[in-house]
């Protein structure tokens, strides 16, 4: 069996919320304060923890809306798990708590309702098919039981010898101590006790025995004369194990036992998933592990994150973990990630989003740890380029609007390939995904000024194409007036192509350069241009006063256009014929003109119909 769905009503952020989850691995991602934690303990509420741990409701639990106060916070609250996946021998323990679907398969719900009165929280946990339910109870409660590691947890604590230690509990409840009376362990205990005993009553330790003895009836009352001896653990089993600790080593043996906290993190989940692997117990397998990365770095946190796929693949355990690392958001499979975002859950699988069979192969492939970051975002900036990539920073910086500040994630999809990306915002399901999302890309036709022109198939005057002897369509140049109508219906095509929440922001004219050089930050960005060329150098080095001399000749050059070019001309110049015939990069291009326009005058920047569209795209996902 295993954890189907969850549902909430009045329960902290979420005023009603549902979802489903895969019986294996569900990775909870999202940015800081997105309700995870909420998720977990909402789980944790209906079912406890293998490690015994008392959850209470409290007065935070209950729903209060952001813009109300405290005296608007709703006085009842409901969690309810669903479970399906039943074999027999798991149904047999709960049977009259059991519900059918439609194809005939068990179902189980499992619900606590809360209220509160007069300052106090009042709850009951029930279970059945219906909406009355009975109260659950006695073994079938307690084989619902999830395995649960905290998202701070003090790892090397927990596995030290002390009362109630958890390696303690975990071993106690392991399916090799069943049988505690006729243990082996016990035995070998109990022969190490007696060595131990015989050693301060025979041999050296004798006299300290008898020194501490002699003063402890000095100490004793007539009628209650006390005696001590040494021994490592009382006789039952529990004692035993809380005397243990599970120490990390090094392969081969080495004398360097000095382990940090990321490396005690790992032993102590190996340690916890000894609970979920026994091959005896009939009970929920569910693992919940808040901040799985906590202390490891990203090699470390994508080899346990393969490890635990494997391990719930191959035992058949359900994972639902939460986590902040990008390295984790890439590594696991889409549809195993749920996002956490605005209040809602959004599952990645195929039946929830709208991309296809393809589409998710293509970005298990490219979905890396630089582009995973619009799991984390509050908007998200899709471009095509690192030239978008390195300019918009700087750009939104000096519109006032800090893309890091309003927590944005610009993503390089590094091709055309918007609509796989794209598809992951888009819901077959009723949840809108509350997203910003700007896609910037170039319009890719070509002025009618290039050398190149551009050309049509000729027409005849019903509308057909012209052949010649050879069979093949007869091309015509293109009039500046065609090429026009061509630009803005390519334009709208690209536009067409996408829905909510992504919105698409096309470069007026050919490329986001050929748009800039013909914008009222034509001059800079041609400073740039000239640097680059004038290093020569794919790394744009040079020394400080060699950039003044640049400048001071590219704004010679500038002017000597500006006297004499139309601006069409001017662009054509700084983009054609600098820039792509003597195949400058674009990157470190842009990365030059992010530097200059740091000082720069950006006054009419915003209304300059060459520049707009980045000045929208930013808007969008800054606050319009």
């Amino acid at each position: 069996m295993f954890l189907h769905s969850l549902k909430l009503d009045n329960f902290r952020r979420y005023e009603k919320l549902e979802v489903e989850f895969n019986s294996g691995l569900n990775l909870l991602v999202g940015e800081n304060d997105s309700g995870k934690t909420a998720i977990v303990d909402a789980i944790k509420y209906v079912l406890n923890t293998q490690s015994y741990e008392y959850f209470r409701p409290c007065l935070e639990d209950f729903y209060l809306e952001s813009s109300k106060g405290e005296s608007q916070r709703t006085t009842e609250f409901r969690i309810e798990c669903t479970f399906k996946g039943f074999d027999k021998h798991e149904a047999k323990h709960f049977i009259e708590w059991l519900g059918t679907d439609n194809d005939k398969k068990y179902f189980l719900n499992v619900w606590i309702s809360a209220s509160r009165k007069n300052g106090r929280v009042f709850y009951d946990f029930k279970a059945g098919s219906d909406d009355e339910g009975s109260t659950i109870h006695g073994e079938a409660r307690d084989l619902l039981r999830a395995t649960y590691l905290k998202p701070l947890r003090d790892a090397e604590s927990e596995l030290t010898p002390k009362k109630g230690s958890r390696l303690s509990q975990i071993l106690y409840n392991h399916d090799i101590f069943e049988d505690e009376e006729n243990n082996r362990l016990l035995r070998i205990m109990s022969l190490t006790n007696k060595a131990i005993e015989k050693f301060f009553t025979t041999h050296k330790g004798k006299d300290l025995l008898e020194d501490i003895n002699t003063y402890l009836d000095g100490f004793s009352l007539e009628n209650n004369k006390l005696n001590s001896r040494f021994n490592v653990s009382d006789s039952s089993l529990k004692s035993v194990l809380e005397k243990l600790s599970l120490k990390l080593f090094n392969q081969p043996l080495s004398e360097n036992n000095n382990h940090g906290l990321g490396s005690h993190n790992l032993l102590y989940i190996a340690a916890e998933l000894l609970l979920l692997k026994k091959s005896t117990y009939q009970g929920l397998k569910l693992g919940l592990i808040e901040e799985i990365e906590a202390h490891l770095h990203p090699q470390t946190q994508i080899r346990l994150i393969e490890a635990i796929q494997k391990i719930s693949d191959d035992s058949q355990i359900q994972f639902i973990l939460t986590t902040h690392s990008t390295s984790l958001a890439s590594k696991v499979k889409l549809k195993s990630i749920i996002l956490c975002k605005g209040g809602n859950l959004y599952p990645m699988g195929k039946e929830y989003t709208m991309l296809r069979e393809g589409d998710y192969l293509f970005l298990e492939r490219f979905l890396d740890s630089t582009k995973s970051n619009l799991f984390f975002a509050n908007g998200v900036i899709l471009v095509e380029g690192d030239a978008e990539n390195i300019l918009l920073p700087s750009f939104a910086k000096k519109l006032g609007r800090d893309l890091s500040q309003h927590g944005v994630s610009i993503v390089n999809v590094g091709s055309t390939a918007f609509l796989r990306y794209s598809n992951i915002f888009l819901r077959k399901d009723d949840k809108k995904l509350n997203l910003d999302i700007s896609l910037i890309t170039d319009v890719d036709v070509k002025p009618s000024i290039h050398e190149d022109k551009q050309t049509k198939n000729k027409k005849d005057a019903e509308g057909g194409n012209i052949k010649d002897g050879e069979g093949k369509n007869i091309k015509v140049d293109m009039t500046p007036e065609e090429i026009e109508a061509k630009r803005i219906m390519t334009a709208q095509d690209i536009r067409n192509k996408f829905e909510a929440p992504v919105t698409t922001f096309v470069a007026p004219h050919w490329t986001l350069e050929y748009s800039i050089a013909k914008s009222c930050l034509s001059e800079l960005f041609h400073q740039a241009v000239y640097i680059c060329h004038k290093t020569k150098s794919k790394d744009y080095v040079y020394q400080e006063d060699e950039k003044v001399i640049f400048i001071e000749d590219a704004k010679v050059e500038f002017k000597m256009w500006k006297d004499e070019l139309s601006d069409d001309e001017i662009a054509y110049n700084i983009y054609k014929k600098t820039m792509l015939d003597k195949q400058l990069s674009k990157a470190v291009v842009a990365q030059v003109f992010a530097d200059l326009i740091i000082d720069a005058d950006f006054d009419g920047v915003e209304a300059d119909e060459n520049l707009s569209y980045l000045v929208d795209a930013i808007k969008n996902v800054t606050g319009k």
